[in-house]
């Protein structure tokens, strides 16, 4: 549980780190880009432990899946709510694809 806490934290700071400028095109672009890493400097500090503790109860494989489906649902939380943009059905089917891709991946086969 604490891997999947500290992912979430780091991808919350890693999408606003990614896509928070865009509400700042006026900014010059040195600007967004020093802003951006000294917020991914803090979403390191997260997923860098969250990937070495976790792993060992999770392979790496599945530690990037993790990652990914959170990145996905922080992700969709932060374009609806901070870029107020539509998520359109067809993103929908596409994300609930890659969960399916979830299903394959921690399968005990």
């Amino acid at each position: 549980m604490r891997t999947v806490l500290l992912l979430t934290i780091s991808n919350i700071f890693m999408t606003t780190a990614w896509y928070g400028h865009l509400k700042f095109r006026d900014k010059p672009l040195w600007i967004v880009i020093l802003a951006s890493w000294g917020i991914a400097f803090v979403e390191y500090c997260f997923m860098v432990p969250a990937n070495r503790w976790g792993y060992g109860q999770f392979s790496a494989a599945q530690l990037k899946t993790i990652q990914e489906v959170i990145t996905l649902v922080v992700f969709c939380a932060f374009s609806v709510l901070y870029l107020k943009e539509e998520l359109k059905w067809n993103y929908i089917v596409g994300f609930l694809f890659i969960i399916v891709a979830v299903f394959f991946i921690f399968k005990k086969w």
